[in-house]
């Protein structure tokens, strides 16, 4: 029996696939895990949780501010984040890339939550997001290069 699987809509850095892995992605990807994992660390012990698991948001009897940190720590980015860190991780260690738009994407909500927010946690984001750009452009610079022969 054979699977068929659909076209990539990674950029796959010719003649490399198996044999080099893409460092700024796995890098990139890894730094994302650790914001997530830290985020979860850092409010793992939150006095909420007790309140949340009882269901009162579920009921709307909890208060404003109860419902706010919910949506700031386990409804937020912390397990989103973390899939996407994974998925760019394996994509790295195929050496491919994610498209340009995460690493965009990712750098302009981090940009926008610093300018409503301040200074915050969202600055570490910025890194990781860089280093998808550069991968990205790096990855499509090289398939240039193989295209044209050089």
């Amino acid at each position: 029996m054979t699977t068929e699987r659909a076209p990539s809509t990674t950029q796959t850095i010719p003649g490399s696939v198996s044999t080099r892995s893409d460092r700024l992605t796995i890098t990139a990807g890894a730094l994302l895990l650790a914001i997530a994992a830290l985020h979860t660390l850092a409010f793992a012990f939150h006095p909420y949780w007790g309140a949340w698991l009882a269901g009162p948001l579920r009921t709307g009897t909890d208060s404003l501010h109860s419902a706010v940190q919910f949506w700031g720590l386990p409804g937020g980015f912390v397990v989103p984040g973390a899939l996407l860190a994974l998925l760019i991780i394996r994509l790295g260690r195929r050496g491919q890339t994610p498209p340009a738009y995460t690493g965009w994407t990712l750098g302009l909500w981090a940009a926008l939550c610093l300018w409503i927010v301040g200074p915050s946690g969202f600055v570490f984001v910025l890194a990781p997001a860089i280093l998808l750009i550069i991968a990205s452009r790096r990855a499509r610079r090289h398939l240039l290069h193989v295209e044209q022969g050089d």
